[in-house]
């Protein structure tokens, strides 16, 4: 495929894409200098996933006391938020059936150097933008003072604060990821929610009613040959554990730093999102089983899982 049909490929995209894009408006109390309050307007973007039903940034929606949604072709419609999960920075909104639902993807597929699109309203503008770039990364890790991102894509495609919580879309025209604008050190680089984690999100609110957060206290890195190799690690798949949380199930259990997670209940991991997934697949049963490597015996530890709601 030469230039100008990629070109028109991209083009093609984008069209199929912008009426599943909105706007989200908000109005935030705000305090004034002598009594009462005043609303403050704010501007982000989300998607449509399904009929009536619209993801976002949580910090977009975050105090919120009005909520509208904007579609592509100019409709408003007020929106309900029926879940929020701040330490994802994911919010599900209800809105009326209007628009395109977008197709979304498997962002465990997702590998570097694949052309991206960034879809969304910068800075209020009513009318949907465009970036594009590569994907630089996948699988990092970020923490702020409020909020712990687990395996999030790292994208060179530029993301305004108000492209928050718009889609980053593949080639293929699926939703790959939730653009965040929330890392304040992140100048020149883009970060993406994975799709999977909003499907896993998704999943939570229809089985519990609610987000939940699951965790057993530890915090890892996937191997790698390089990894392997540098450490002297007989294999070069799974999670290395980088830290144990004191006095959490996984500290409890026995599991220290420098043990390998082969797999849990029974399935290979080789990303911190599918410790995760084993771990919020766990909750009813209240505890995952972990195939450990240590000093190259394997270990089968149950460690118990803590359910907390965000």
């Amino acid at each position: 495929m030469n230039i100008r049909e990629l070109s028109k490929e991209i083009a093609s995209i984008i069209k199929n894409v912008k009426p599943s894009v909105v706007t989200i408006s908000t109005e935030i109390p705000h305090p004034m200098i002598f009594f009462g309050y005043e609303p403050v307007k704010g501007y982000g973007s989300g998607f449509i996933i399904a009929p009536g039903y619209v993801v976002t940034n949580a910090h977009v929606v975050k105090g919120a006391t009005k909520v509208s949604i904007i579609f592509s072709d100019g409709f408003i419609s007020s929106a309900k938020i029926v879940a929020m999960d701040p330490r994802r920075d994911l919010a599900l909104l209800r809105t009326e059936e209007h628009g395109v639902p977008i197709k979304l993807g498997d962002s465990n597929k997702v590998e570097v150097g694949e052309i991206v699109l960034a879809i969304g309203s910068p800075l209020g503008l009513l009318e949907n933008s465009v970036t594009m770039g590569v994907i630089s990364a996948v699988g990092r890790t970020l923490t702020t003072q409020e909020i712990a991102f687990e395996d999030v894509i790292q994208t060179d495609a530029a993301i305004n604060p108000g492209n928050s919580g718009g889609p980053l879309v593949n080639l293929e025209g699926e939703a790959i990821g939730v653009t965040t604008a929330i890392i304040p050190f992140a100048q020149g680089i883009g970060f993406a929610i994975p799709i999977n984690t909003v499907k896993r999100f998704i999943e939570m609110v229809a089985k519990y009613g609610r987000p939940l957060r699951a965790w057993i206290g530890v915090y890892v890195a996937p191997l790698n040959p390089t990894m392997a190799a540098l450490y002297k690690i007989p294999i070069n798949e799974g999670l290395l554990v980088v830290r144990v949380i004191p006095g959490s199930p996984a500290d409890r259990r026995g599991i220290i730093e420098g043990d390998i997670i082969i797999s849990a209940n029974g399935r290979k991991v080789r990303r911190t999102s599918e410790l995760r997934e084993a771990i919020e697949e766990s909750i009813d049963k209240g505890y995952v089983i972990l195939e450990i490597m240590r000093e190259r015996r394997i270990l089968e530890l149950d460690v118990e899982v803590i359910v907390e709601e965000v």
